[in-house]
């Protein structure tokens, strides 16, 4: 394995990269024996190399302190200098010590053997990744890939392979620091929900509460005044709700709302005053019990079931009491 540096916890440097900085050199150095380290958990998949391993042993030149978890004495950076020097009989190596969890320490060692040393195999790369996407699953396609040395497309192929294994997230990390959507549609609704509460928030504001760009923030505040939704039809991205309403009726009793929630929101008398833009906005919201129901249903814990059982019939008995005083007031103005 090589030999360069990092800090001893996990940070985002200055290119917004999720590895540590390197500072490594500036740490202590002590003088360990090798009885108490461990090489396991190598991002190396078939373990060390023999023919390095002897090449090491058998120059004269004077090894580098190694780099180890200090909470767990694995090593993260050294791993054939270590079996070298016990092939030459030594029984102590210089050591310098990183104090940060066990996944920042694996990230680090895949950053360090992956620039430097013997180069990390294609497969010791993609196993690395998935091993990444599984500790950092927040984490961008490109951000995993700057660390592992492969392409994003390749990250991108093994996070959709393994996905199942994967918490679906609504955000990711990326390379430059910033947490952003999986899906524009996403920061659009949040950007939707801040100017509702806050209809004088100035696009800025909007766009620094919803994780969205300037101008979306401003394109959402002006389709949340006119009584729109957030998100324009056909837009990459959108939810299932959205793209069901806007392409119209499917056939069915959801085709049925679909087609009647798309003429409400193209009806003047709702759009042109508050009241009107907020129910449009609470049925969207509702519209996804109807496409999204078994979905929602599977993602309640056994243990909510019947906190959200109860909230949920609360909720229906209110738009059941909304539904009858809308029939009384058109039984007085029928």
């Amino acid at each position: 394995m090589g030999d360069d540096a990092g800090t001893t916890r996990m940070t985002v440097d200055a290119h917004g990269e999720p590895w540590p900085d390197p500072k490594l050199e500036a740490l202590p150095v002590e003088l360990v024996p090798i009885a108490r380290l461990t090489v396991a958990g190598s991002p190396r998949v078939g373990g060390a190399d023999p023919e390095h391993i002897r090449v090491l042993a058998g120059t004269s030149t004077v090894f580098p302190p190694i780099l180890v978890h200090r909470p767990t004495m694995r090593v993260i950076d050294g791993a054939h200098r270590v079996h070298a020097a016990l092939l030459r009989d030594e029984r102590q190596i210089e050591v310098r010590y990183f104090d940060g969890s066990e996944d920042d320490a694996f990230v680090l060692s895949v950053r360090l053997n992956v620039t430097h040393g013997l180069p990390l195999s294609r497969a010791d790369r993609n196993s690395a990744a998935e091993k990444i996407l599984h500790a950092h699953p927040d984490w961008s396609d490109r951000a995993v890939a700057a660390i592992s040395g492969l392409s994003d497309k390749t990250v991108a192929s093994i996070r959709r392979r393994t996905s199942a294994e994967f918490p679906q997230l609504s955000h990711r990390v990326g390379r430059d620091g910033r947490v952003r959507p999986n899906n524009a549609a996403a920061g659009r609704r949040r950007a939707a929900a801040y100017v509702q509460h806050r209809p004088h928030a100035r696009p800025r504001e909007i766009a620094e509460a919803a994780g969205i760009s300037v101008t979306t923030a401003r394109d959402v505040r002006g389709r949340v005044r006119e009584g729109l939704h957030p998100v324009p039809a056909g837009r990459a991205g959108a939810g299932t709700a959205e793209r069901a309403a806007d392409a119209g009726p499917e056939g069915g009793a959801d085709g049925a709302l679909f087609s009647s929630l798309r003429r409400l929101r193209s009806d003047p008398s709702f759009r042109h005053h508050e009241t009107g833009r907020m129910l449009l906005r609470l049925l969207d919201t509702s519209m996804l019990i109807a496409v999204e129901q078994d979905r929602l249903v599977d993602g309640v814990p056994v243990h909510g079931t019947d906190a959200v059982k109860q909230v949920a019939t609360q909720y229906a008995q209110a738009w059941q009491r909304f539904a009858d005083q809308l029939e009384n007031r058109g039984r007085m103005f029928g």
